[in-house]
């Protein structure tokens, strides 16, 4: 008989209620306005996040073992629920104004595949994890082609789609190797018989976690598997863009930390060095290439790739203070990302997208609630002092010199040097240049300036107030036992 305890899926229910009760009230919807389709998600989100918030102390299991709800689970619902929310008030803004006229399905499939996120970061079994991450992976890969009138949005889901499924397959194929080996899927288990495996069962151990790492190297575009990202990021919507590079890329975490920091914890020093190769490769080619684009989105993406690499420094360290500098950098992010997506938002109109860099000559004078927004979001993403990408970036190279990684913290600070040049060179457009386009900003758009003024006041304050975030950030972790 399962052992069924449904407190551990709760988070995970009323997600997925929102996302139904968001298409039942779509049948009640008429006309091109539907905020209130996305209020609902809203509402059900902050219920959510309110429910799985008062779950903090909680640990249980359910469903024979299989999910687990810990603080760890518990602090991604809450970050999940942040990002989610995010991209829900940004799009109600956005999609009129591409001439998106969805109904409430797009709400409802960002709904789902935030309940996907949730899974993901609750599984205790791989298995389970497999079915979070395809939960929430076709549903990401519908929003990158929901935006059928432009040629750019179906490629960007062609792509996605072939490069994610190709992933896929190594995640599937090391999950059957790490059967074969402890003829079990579960985590715990596989986490006991892991460091005194010998022989046969070791090597397929290592080639299950082999391939594991491909698969998660793929799902976060880490070097040399990021090509995918800049070409799915520019041509998905925006909203879209924005919630796959800090939604999407945080749960993708949540299931690598805690199948590599704790589950093959035994084994760290045969995989943090293939792990400190990757950050290196990805901090530098991510921003080296950022260098070069003239896109913003395409930029963006690239930094993306760079953040991927500094998170895997965090990785690398395998302990506490770099497990708890990954969650919190991962918070960090999305905030400042997030923001950084809706001021390229507020720069396009219908008709044009204004993603050039030229697009954004002159903006920061004649748009001043932007220019202030997009000034805290570049300097963050930079690591500039006072802000939340300097503090996560400190605790993140940090954690990597308390265990003797000084050469890789070297090299992820000269990499946030280099990072400067891109980031400022947007705030020396949209301060120095002149010309430029006329564009609409926020005026009319309440939704959108709300999202920067969350992301802006949240971004600052982690920066200045930091200690709160980390401790809770270190609890989840330490949670993972």
């Amino acid at each position: 008989m399962i052992d069924v305890s449904w407190t551990v899926v709760l988070p995970i229910l009323l997600v997925t209620g929102t996302a139904f009760a968001v298409l039942l009230a779509d049948l009640a919807v008429s006309g091109p306005d539907r905020d209130g389709l996305g209020w609902i998600g809203i509402v059900g989100l902050m219920v959510t996040a309110i429910a799985s918030a008062a779950l903090w102390n909680t640990h249980v299991e359910g469903f024979a073992g299989t999910i687990v709800l810990d603080r760890y689970a518990v602090f991604f619902d809450l970050l999940f629920c942040l990002g989610a929310g995010l991209t829900l008030m940004i799009s109600m803004d956005y999609l009129g104004t591409i001439g998106l006229e969805t109904g409430g399905e797009y709400y409802a499939i960002v709904l789902f595949s935030t309940a996907g996120m949730f899974l993901m970061a609750a599984a205790d079994d791989l298995i389970v994890f497999f079915l979070g991450l395809e939960t929430m992976s076709i549903a990401a890969y519908v929003l990158a082609g929901i935006w059928r009138s432009d040629l750019r949005s179906s490629e960007a889901a062609m792509k996605y789609f072939l490069l994610g499924a190709f992933a896929t397959g190594f995640l599937l194929f090391g999950i059957a190797l790490l059967y074969g080996a402890f003829q079990t899927t579960a985590l715990g288990t596989i986490a006991q018989e892991i460091g005194p495996s010998t022989g046969l069962q070791r090597t397929l151990a290592f080639g299950g976690m082999a391939l594991l790492l491909i698969g998660f190297a793929f799902k976060v575009a880490a070097v040399p598997f990021h090509s995918w990202a800049p070409d799915v990021y520019e041509g998905s919507p925006t909203s879209v863009t924005a919630f796959m590079a800090v939604g999407i890329k945080a749960a993708d975490f949540a299931a690598f930390v805690r199948i590599f920091m704790h589950t093959f914890a035994a084994l760290a020093i045969e995989w943090t060095g293939v792990l400190a190769v990757l950050a290196v490769a990805t901090m530098t080619v991510g921003n080296l290439a950022a260098l070069r684009q003239t896109n913003i989105k395409r930029m963006l993406a690239y930094s993306s790739i760079a953040h991927a690499g500094y998170l895997l420094v965090g990785m690398v360290a395998a302990n506490a203070a770099g497990g708890a500098a990954v969650l919190y950098y991962l918070l960090a992010y999305m905030l400042m990302n997030t923001g950084a997506f809706a001021v390229v938002i507020a720069l396009g109109k219908r008709g044009e997208p204004n993603e050039s860099l030229d697009d954004y000559d002159g903006v920061g004078l004649r748009q001043p609630l932007l220019g202030i927004c997009m000034t805290v979001f570049m300097l963050s993403l930079a690591g500039v002092p006072a802000l939340a990408g300097f503090t996560g970036k400190f605790y993140l190279f940090s954690a990597a010199v308390q265990r003797g990684y000084t050469w890789l913290a070297i090299v992820g600070v000269l990499n946030s040097v280099v990072s400067m040049y891109y980031y400022g060179g947007v705030l020396m457009r949209m301060f120095m240049a002149e010309g430029g386009k006329r564009v609409q900003g926020t005026a009319h758009r309440p939704y959108l300036t709300a999202t920067l003024v969350v992301a802006t006041v949240g971004t600052v304050a982690l920066g200045i107030f930091p200690s709160w975030a980390f401790e809770l950030a270190r609890s989840a972790f330490l949670s993972l036992g």
